[in-house]
């Protein structure tokens, strides 16, 4: 659908790069306010995780479902309504009484998250021709590795001085700035496979089969953990063969045959953010149970790594234009096994200086 010439280019870049920047500044924050949660609602390692993990895969189960619905019933819409439940949801957790009611709300957050995340850069590529369009997704993913960056140093001030609760609490806001733009400012709508059926059948075996490998892992090394393990991988082959002979399949699997480079990157992404992902986990946990560190001087050691990220992601993509990319990511990924490799050396009596 041609572009309205009402729409505010510089205020739709805002709205999308306000929301990049507020979903990975509260994943990484939360991470810092692990052991304060878990203080309070007295959780094991396991249940405690489950804080982070039910996000995660609720934004996983929907991202693809929600991303196709947006392209049958309108981008706009989509993200309008995720950023409604998004903010309403930061404001739940907040005033969250029990850890169930928690881990729900952190559900809640995903959905709204998933909504988001599949229509955001969508509608950038809606509103910029494409002569513009490298400049405003370069923004938009620099607020990435932004939020990114700021959230373990942010979540630890603000769980040292103003408790667990606040992290949330920071999110309803900027939710609300993004409502009340999208409202006043965001004109038009965008939905290329409008009239299209919607494929319930493979939405569902999708989100079942995530849902059946994620926890399958948590109840590890039971026998019932490994069968759920080995129901979602059979699950993935179900979902496979689903979209392959669908005619609007709600994920195009084509893609991943015809194009090994996505696939193969793709992969590599998975391994490498279930990698990292579990390390920031784990090191906060022991940077504040173990070695007695504040909130504040957690997050001040787990920024390290998003900053780094911020800074050498420019320098790698200029080196993919001049060097195989694949190449480059390979070099990234051994260095990646490194760094992980050396932390298997940490324990008690580790000196942090």
């Amino acid at each position: 659908m041609a572009v309205p010439d009402t729409v505010n280019k510089r205020t739709t870049l805002i709205i999308a790069t306000i929301a990049s920047f507020l979903m990975p500044l509260v994943g990484s924050s939360v991470n810092v306010a692990l052991p304060a949660i878990g203080n309070d609602f007295e959780m094991d390692a396991v249940l405690l995780s489950w804080v982070a993990t039910s996000f995660l895969l609720a934004s996983a189960m929907f991202l693809v479902p929600f991303g196709r619905l947006a392209d049958i019933y309108g981008r706009k819409k989509i993200f309008t309504i995720g950023i409604c439940i998004y903010t309403i949801a930061a404001f739940l957790s907040a005033i969250a009484a029990t850890s169930s009611q928690l881990i729900a709300f952190r559900i809640l957050h995903g959905i709204g998250s998933a909504m988001i995340s599949g229509t955001g850069v969508a509608i950038i590529t809606s509103v910029f021709p494409p002569q513009e369009r490298g400049r405003a997704l370069g923004i938009n993913v620099a607020a990435v590795y932004l939020g990114l960056s700021l959230g373990p140093f942010m979540g630890g001030f603000l769980v040292q001085h103003f408790g667990w609760s606040s992290i949330f609490l920071a999110n309803v806001p900027p939710g609300l700035l993004i409502i009340a733009l999208v409202f006043w400012k965001l004109k038009g709508e965008w939905a290329e496979a409008k009239g299209e059926p919607f494929d319930y059948i493979g939405s569902i075996i999708h989100s079942v089969t995530l849902v059946s490998i994620m926890y399958g892992f948590t109840l590890l090394p039971k026998t019932s953990g490994a069968g759920m393990v080995f129901a979602g991988f059979v699950g993935l082959v179900v979902f496979t063969r689903w979209e392959e002979k669908v005619k609007y399949p709600v994920l195009n699997v084509a893609l991943f045959k015809i194009n090994k480079a996505f696939a193969f990157s793709n992969l590599a992404a998975l391994i490498n953010y279930s990698a990292t992902f579990a390390v920031t986990f784990l090191i906060s946990l022991y940077l504040q149970y173990i070695k007695e560190l504040t909130p504040q001087q957690a997050g001040a050691i787990l920024i390290a790594q998003p900053i780094i990220m911020t800074i050498f992601s420019p320098i790698a993509g200029r080196l993919s234009d001049r060097i195989e990319p694949r190449i480059v990511s390979s070099v990234g990924m051994s260095i990646t096994v490194v760094g992980l490799s050396l932390l298997i050396f940490l324990d008690g009596s580790t000196r942090l200086e």
